[in-house]
């Protein structure tokens, strides 16, 4: 673009009013009132608003000797990152082929095949099932790539043909193939949550800040442009004091709610039972355990890691209010009674009683913010993100949407004078663009309205996955630090182990800020809780 169109790009931070301004694939709107709704008055407005939407800093150049990855896990998010390193295996490329052909506006395919090439090397790959270990395999090799399948992770990581290591397994693997590679100079790019209990939350913390290797967790929506202009919403402190945020997790489906399909040949001798377990509990081979392993607390971490994370560090990417002082947690079992021991219903509230996004009032009114997720997976009704502020609240996703209170302090001259409208938004930015937005599910269209698919650049619509491992790849050639790195994710898994702490305790967890520890409660071991496979813990 052109150092003029630049220029231009850059006045338009701050939005030209009620006609609607395109900006990266969406359009971004003002409001003002219609009786007094020219184009200067709506200008002094957007002023005062002063909000940034400049797109973020771009990553480094990916040329230089291609960086050599291994994948562990080549499950169903194994293979979308593989995607986004620019390897879609066999399967896929057939499905997309015949749904493209179906349907020309179905461009899935096209923008796999037109996305940039990162400069990559699947070198190696790591899988208990044989069956996908194999496809990988079958649709990886080439002369151009030569990939050597390894039965478990330190082989691999010890082969001397990884750089870099992309974890993508059940919960409970997370941290400790990320401390065996971060120990062996590897850089580490691991799937949310960081880890799985809290001792190891702070063994990986002191293995990755020792560490030279660079150490991702994949929380992809700090890609997302809507949620970099909400940082700019904050910083002008466009909403007042925040004193509470709503998030919420909604599904309805079997998909959404862990109930995975289950491979026909999927056998003990197709699956390395001990393998997958780990440091789980023993129990003999099941097939329901392996593929559907987020029902149950000795793999997975329920609501509070698996989707709570998603939300909680959504929200801190934008106000960077850290964890919580204390943490209490309700739900149940109540839509799916399948065997699970993970509720499918929770509540969780996050108190920061320290914390502000600042304040338009008197000096000293306003102080401290409550974060509530809120989940069932059994209605699909959208609640979407809401921040609320004294002075304005805002809705968050992929699109941005503020309204201003009708008791602001800030906007009070503007809404008497009828230039603010309560009923109109005054910032608006929708990031939607033409084309199909491959959404084939109700569970997919729940992460696509959260910001977690995709973001646009140049009005074109990219995969946040893929931005935010090119961000990840930079700073592994090119230096720098990842926006979602150890301190970031000690803070995701800090926070949602109190969450899952809370639910199966039946009472408030509580953070000291100045020791970085969960406050003790006399008799109980913190992480045997977690771990215990039960709905809630019975202490003797």
């Amino acid at each position: 673009m052109a150092e003029e169109s630049n220029n231009k790009w850059s006045r338009r931070s701050i939005l030209k009013g009620l006609a609607g301004v395109p900006f990266a694939g969406g359009v971004l709107i003002a409001a003002a009132s219609e009786g007094l709704g020219s184009q200067k008055e709506r200008n002094q407005i957007l002023k005062s608003l002063n909000i940034s939407a400049e797109r973020p800093p771009a990553t480094g150049p990916m040329s230089g000797d291609p960086v050599r990855v291994g994948i562990i896990g080549y499950g169903g998010r194994g293979s979308h990152l593989c995607r986004v390193l620019g390897f879609a295996d066999n399967e896929w490329l057939a499905e997309m082929k015949a749904q493209s052909d179906k349907n020309p506006k179905d461009t899935r395919l096209k923008d796999f095949m037109d996305q940039e090439d990162l400069n990559v090397k699947l070198t190696a790959i790591c899988d208990v099932f044989d069956v996908q270990a194999e496809l990988a395999l079958n649709s990886f090799n080439s002369n151009d790539n030569k990939i050597t399948r390894y039965r478990t992770h330190q082989e691999l990581i010890d082969s001397g043909t990884v750089d870099a290591v992309v974890i993508a397994t059940p919960d409970h693997w997370h941290a400790p193939i990320s401390i065996y590679a971060l120990n062996a100079g590897i850089h580490v790019y691991v799937e949310k949550p960081m880890t799985h209990n809290v001792q190891e939350t702070y063994d990986l913390r002191k293995v990755a800040m020792k560490s030279t290797a660079v150490f991702a967790v994949g929380h992809q929506h700090r890609q997302t442009q809507s949620f970099l202009t909400a940082q700019s919403v904050i910083k002008e402190n466009v909403l007042g004091h925040v004193s509470l945020v709503q998030a919420n997790t909604n599904r309805n489906d079997d998909n959404g709610a862990w109930q995975y399909h289950i491979h026909e040949l999927a056998s003990p001798k197709t699956i390395d039972w001990e393998q997958f377990l780990g440091n789980a509990p023993y129990q003999p081979f099941n097939k329901e355990h392996f593929f559907r392993w987020r029902k149950w607390w000795a793999y997975g971490s329920g609501l509070s890691g698996d989707l709570m994370t998603h939300d909680y560090d959504r929200i801190n990417c934008v106000l960077n209010m850290g964890i919580p002082a204390n943490v209490t947690a309700s739900g149940g079992i109540y839509t799916h009674r399948d065997g699970r021991n993970v509720p499918d219903v929770m509540h969780i509230n996050m108190e920061f009683p320290e914390f502000s996004t600042g304040s338009s009032q008197v000096k000293g009114k306003e102080k401290g913010m409550t974060l509530v997720y809120s989940a069932t997976l059994g209605n699909q009704f959208n609640r979407g993100t809401l921040l609320m502020g004294h002075d304005g609240t805002m809705e968050l996703g992929n699109r941005i949407t503020i309204h201003a209170d009708p008791q602001s302090t800030r906007y009070k001259e503007m809404l008497e004078s009828r230039q603010m409208d309560t009923n109109t938004p005054i910032y608006q930015y929708d990031s939607a663009a033409e084309g199909v937005d491959g959404i084939t599910s109700a569970t997919s269209k729940y992460f696509a309205d959260k910001g977690l698919l995709w973001t646009y650049r140049d009005g074109k619509r990219v995969d946040s996955t893929y931005l935010h491992l090119r961000e990840w790849l930079s700073c592994i050639r090119n230096g720098g630090a990842p926006s979602c790195g150890i301190q970031e994710g000690f803070e995701e898994a800090i926070t949602a182990h109190m969450g899952g702490l809370s639910y199966k305790l039946g009472r408030r967890i509580e953070w000291d800020q100045s020791s970085q520890k969960i406050v003790p409660i006399d008799g109980i071991n913190f992480d045997e809780v977690l771990l215990q496979n039960t709905e809630l813990y019975q202490t003797a």
